[in-house]
C-alpha cells in the first residue's frame, strides 16, 4: 500500500460522470493510495435536500471505486464554506491522510494558496473586508473583494471557494495535508444538460429529474447511478414547504434558530404568509448582503430546529461515522484505528454523543416526505444498517 492517503469532499447530490472523471484523475496521480471520502449527508452545503439518500450515495460511492466512505455531519454539511470546510478536512486529518485533491474552476493552487496567505497573514485584509461590509456587500462578496484588492487576483466560483476554504483550514490548523486540484469541466449552476458532452452539472441533472426528463440524462451519470435515479422516489426541497411555513407561523421566536437575527424573523413572518415556495419565500426576503445560499441554509435550519445554542455546541468533530467501505478501505482503518483521537462510529448504539443524536433527528425530518414503507426504513437504518461493505451489493 502506498504512504500516500488521498482525502476527497463531496455530496454526490447525484453521483455524475464528472465525479467519475475526478475520481479517475486521483487515481491517476496517486496509483495504490487509498482514497477517504468524507460525504455530505441529507441536506447540503448550499441549503438543498439530497436527492439521495447517503446510505444510496454511500454504495455508489463504494461502486464508483472509492475505498473508505464517511459522513460529514449536518452542522458541517449544511453550512457555510468555511465552517463545511473546517469539519470536512478535520475528519480527513483524523484519518491520516497526507493529500486533498479537489475540483476547481481556476485549477490554479499556487494562486489560491495566495489567496489564502493574504487572507490570514495580511494586517489589512480584516479592515478591508469591514470596510465593503459596511458598504452592505454580504460577507462572500466582502472577502472576494478584499482579496482582489491586495492580490489584484478575483475567484469567485463556487468550487474554487470552497477551495480556499479547504487551504484555509489546513494552514491554519498546520495540518500536515498537500492540496491539489483538478480543473472543473463544466458548470455548476448550468441548469441545461451538455448534449456534446457526457459531462454535466449535477444543478443540470436535478433540473432534469424534476422536469421528469430521464432520457436525457443517461448520457451524464453511470448505469449504477441511473438505476438509483430512475427507481427512487427523489426529494425536493418544496416538498419540505408546508412543513416549514407551519414552523415560521408558528414559532414565537424564530431568532432562535441559527442565522436567524430579529430583521429577518420579521421579513419571515411577514412574507411566509403568501408564499407558496422555497425560492418564492427567498426572492422576497433576500437583500444585498444576504446570499440566496445563506438564506436556503438557514430555512434548512429552521425546518431542522438547528438553534443558535446547537451551533455553539458543533463547533468541532468528535467521532468519524462509518458509511462504507471496500477491502483496500478495511485495511487501512484496521491500520490506523488504535491511533485515533476520536471514536469511530460503525453502529449507532456504540457511542452516544449529543451530535449523533441530532443527525438522528435530521434523518427523521428528511424521511417526512417519503411514503410510510421508505420513511420507516430511512429511521431504521440509522440505528441498524452497518457500513456498506463491496461484496453488499456484488
Amino acid at each position: 500500500m502506498s504512504s500516500k492517503v488521498i482525502g476527497i469532499i463531496a455530496e454526490y447530490n447525484p453521483f455524475h460522470n464528472g465525479h467519475l472523471y475526478h475520481l479517475e484523475k486521483v487515481k491517476a496521480m496517486f496509483p495504490n493510495s487509498p482514497i477517504i471520502l468524507v460525504l455530505g449527508g441529507n441536506f447540503t452545503q448550499r441549503g438543498d435536500v439530497s436527492i439521495l439518500d447517503k446510505w444510496t450515495k454511500a454504495e455508489l460511492a463504494l461502486k464508483a471505486g472509492i475505498d473508505l466512505i464517511v459522513e460529514l455531519p449536518f452542522p458541517f454539511s449544511c453550512a457555510s464554506a468555511d465552517i463545511f470546510a473546517s469539519g470536512a478536512v478535520s475528519i480527513l486529518n483524523y484519518l491520516g491522510v497526507t493529500d486533498l485533491v479537489f475540483g476547481s474552476e481556476s485549477n490554479d493552487i499556487e494562486g489560491i494558496k495566495k489567496l489564502v496567505e493574504t487572507e490570514l497573514y495580511n494586517p489589512d485584509f480584516n479592515s478591508l473586508v469591514k470596510v465593503y461590509l459596511r458598504m452592505g456587500y454580504n460577507y462572500p462578496t466582502a472577502l472576494s473583494k478584499a482579496l482582489e484588492d491586495i492580490t489584484g487576483t478575483s475567484f469567485t466560483l463556487p468550487n474554487d471557494i470552497l477551495g480556499i476554504s479547504y487551504v484555509k483550514t489546513i494552514y491554519s490548523h498546520n495540518y500536515k495535508i498537500v492540496p491539489h486540484t483538478i480543473k472543473r469541466t463544466n458548470d455548476y449552476h448550468s441548469k441545461d444538460i451538455n448534449a456534446v458532452s457526457s459531462i454535466s452539472s449535477a444543478t443540470s441533472i436535478r433540473e432534469a429529474l424534476i422536469n421528469k426528463n430521464l432520457d436525457t440524462i443517461k448520457n451524464s451519470v453511470p448505469l449504477f447511478t441511473y438505476e438509483k435515479l430512475t427507481s427512487s422516489f427523489l426529494p425536493k426541497l418544496d416538498d419540505y414547504f408546508l412543513l416549514l411555513k407551519y414552523k415560521i407561523i408558528s414559532c414565537n421566536d424564530l431568532t432562535k434558530y441559527n442565522l436567524v437575527d430579529s430583521g429577518l424573523a420579521t421579513k419571515l413572518k411577514k412574507e411566509i404568509i403568501t408564499s407558496y415556495s422555497f425560492d418564492e419565500l427567498i426572492n422576497r426576503i433576500k437583500s444585498k448582503n444576504l446570499t440566496y445560499s445563506r438564506l436556503s441554509r438557514t430555512l434548512i435550519y429552521i425546518l431542522c430546529d438547528y438553534t443558535k445554542e446547537l451551533a455553539i455546541d458543533f463547533k468541532k468533530v468528535k467521532y468519524i461515522r462509518l458509511l462504507g467501505f471496500n477491502d483496500r478501505g478495511k485495511s487501512y482503518l484496521n491500520k490506523i484505528k488504535k491511533d485515533l483521537e476520536i471514536p469511530i462510529i460503525s453502529k449507532f448504539t456504540r457511542e452516544k454523543d449529543k451530535m449523533l443524536e441530532y443527525e438522528y433527528q435530521i434523518i427523521k425530518i428528511y424521511s417526512l416526505v417519503f411514503r410510510k414503507d421508505k420513511s420507516k426504513e430511512l429511521i431504521e437504518n440509522e440505528f441498524k444498517m452497518k457500513p456498506i461493505r463491496e461484496e453488499d451489493y456484488e
